[in-house]
Order: C-alpha cells, then sequence, then structure tokens
C-alpha cells in the first residue's frame, strides 16, 4: 500500500500515523527550491503552531521558513539533513524528511490537501 500523503500550499508533505506526523518538502517544493545547502530544524521537545514557522530551509537560490501545518510538539528530527542537506533533494518522500510532530490537535488534519489536489494545485502555480 502506498503512502498516504496530505500536503499544504507550502509544499510540506505529512505522513501521518496515529497522533504522529512526519513531514518533509513536496518533490515539487525542493525542485522550486533548487540544490538545498542548508537546513534549520527545532529541537525535539518544542511546541509548534499551525501556520508558524518550525525552521527554515536554505538553497542556492533563497531560504525559505518552514511553516508548520500542524499544532504540536516535536517528537523527532532529521539530523542527517545537517551534514547532508541535499538529501531533500535526493529523496524528499523518504530519507529527506524534516521532523516528526504529535498532533495536538487532528481536526487540523481534515484542512491540507490529498495527493491529488495537491497535483492540482502545483500545476496551477507552474502556469502561474
Amino acid at each position: 500500500m502506498a503512502d498516504v500523503l496530505k500536503f499544504t500550499e507550502d509544499h510540506i508533505w505529512l505522513r501521518v500515523e496515529g497522533n504522529r506526523a512526519q513531514l518533509g518538502i513536496s518533490d515539487y517544493g525542493q525542485a522550486e527550491l533548487g540544490e538545498v545547502i542548508a537546513v534549520e530544524l527545532p529541537d525535539v521537545g518544542d511546541e509548534v503552531e499551525k501556520g508558524e514557522p518550525f525552521g527554515e530551509i536554505e538553497s542556492v537560490r533563497t531560504v525559505s521558513e518552514l511553516l508548520s501545518p500542524l499544532t504540536g510538539t516535536i517528537t523527532a528530527t532529521n539530523t542527517e539533513l545537517e551534514d547532508h542537506p541535499s538529501i531533500v533533494n535526493e529523496d524528499p518522500y523518504h530519507e529527506g524528511w524534516l521532523v516528526e510532530i504529535k498532533v495536538s490537535d487532528e481536526n487540523e488534519l481534515e484542512e491540507l490537501m490529498d495527493a491529488d489536489e495537491y497535483e492540482e494545485f502545483a500545476a496551477g502555480e507552474e502556469e502561474g
């Protein structure tokens, strides 16, 4: 069975299992950024708020804030990215994950796009 991913308009993907969500940058998002050269992530135990920055991702083109799609607590961060930020480009949906969040309000998940909706959204951005 394929992973069921949810997406945000900020090109963040979420893989939700129970009350935990793993987050990363979508393939479209990493392609837009270009080569990722640094990732700044929060500490385990940090609280994050929906719509608030939880870190930064720096590419050869730009520095972008990472906005949390959910409210919750950081339970894990991908420490591999400290030394190898390019993993975000190479394998955005697996090895290139960013953080894991313990979800405070599962209702927030309902506001996210599924893969088909996101594909349409991203295609619209390309045309824009």
